[in-house]
């Protein structure tokens, strides 16, 4: 299939890399599903694409009947679906590891971790079952599956959860002729981490605090929409995408 004809879900799509993401998927043909808790920003992103090219559609990747709810709208709407980012995500306050609350804790693993999985089993019901058979499923990982930051173990343990998730259903979906990779995000340019250019900076891991250099978040919905092109008999496992210099390899 072109992509003129294929379908794509973006969860997150209101922000950041969610609405670079859901952009040049647009930009490359896809008809895109723009999923997210905030219906105005879905309606900006929608905006700021082709016109025709995408669906709005409220949705609480915290809530199971509100995940259900997306996909069944998806296949009533289009009838397949091809590509599925898994986006959305969140982190907990900077604090002292053994302060983290359970509530905390528990928040970002249902968005980070418990939400792509519940969607990745709905896109494999809907990829097996169709015609042309099988489709593709990218996750947003982060250099925090390689490495974390102080004071984040939440996200850094979903991080590395997700990477599991990656490998553990591309091996389940061979059988259906479903994909399954992840892209790396590190020092994307999106409001999440304004923090990083403004004030004092972010916490290094010797306590210092330092502005770091980031990148247009377009190079990492270009390399989305890399993954999403390519035919179902090639996969991007993983890719990271980082800015140049930002202190990650070589310690620092």
């Amino acid at each position: 299939m072109s992509e003129a004809k294929k379908i794509a879900l973006v969860t997150g799509a209101g922000t950041g890399v969610g609405r670079a993401a859901s952009l040049a998927l647009m930009n490359t043909g896809f008809t895109v599903v723009l999923a997210g808790r905030r219906l105005d920003m879905l309606e900006e992103t929608a905006k700021l694409g082709p016109a025709g090219k995408s669906l709005c559609v409220t949705a609480d990747m915290t809530k199971p009947d509100s995940i259900a709810a997306l996909f069944d709208k998806v296949k009533a709407t289009y009838g397949r679906l091809d590509v599925l980012f898994n986006n959305a995500g969140m982190g907990a306050p900077a604090v002292n590891f053994e302060d983290l609350s359970l509530e905390q804790w528990q928040a970002v693993v249902n968005t980070n971790l418990t939400g792509p999985f519940l969607c990745t089993q709905h896109a494999f019901r809907i990829m097996k079952d169709q015609t042309p058979r099988g489709g593709r499923i990218i996750n947003n990982g982060s250099i925090s599956a390689h490495a974390p930051r102080p004071f984040s173990a939440a996200y850094t343990s979903t991080k590395h959860a997700i990477t599991g998730l990656t490998k553990a259903s591309n091996l389940d979906g061979r059988m259906y002729d479903i994909a399954v990779g992840q892209v790396d995000i590190g020092n994307a340019a999106t409001p999440m981490t304004d923090r990083m250019v403004n004030g004092p900076g972010v916490l290094q891991p010797d306590g210092t605090t330092k502005h770091e250099p980031r990148m247009d978040a377009k190079a990492v919905g270009d390399a989305v929409a890399y993954m999403a092109g390519l035919p179902l008999d090639a996969n991007v496992l993983t890719m990271t995408v980082m800015a140049t210099k930002m202190p990650f390899v070589g310690r620092g």
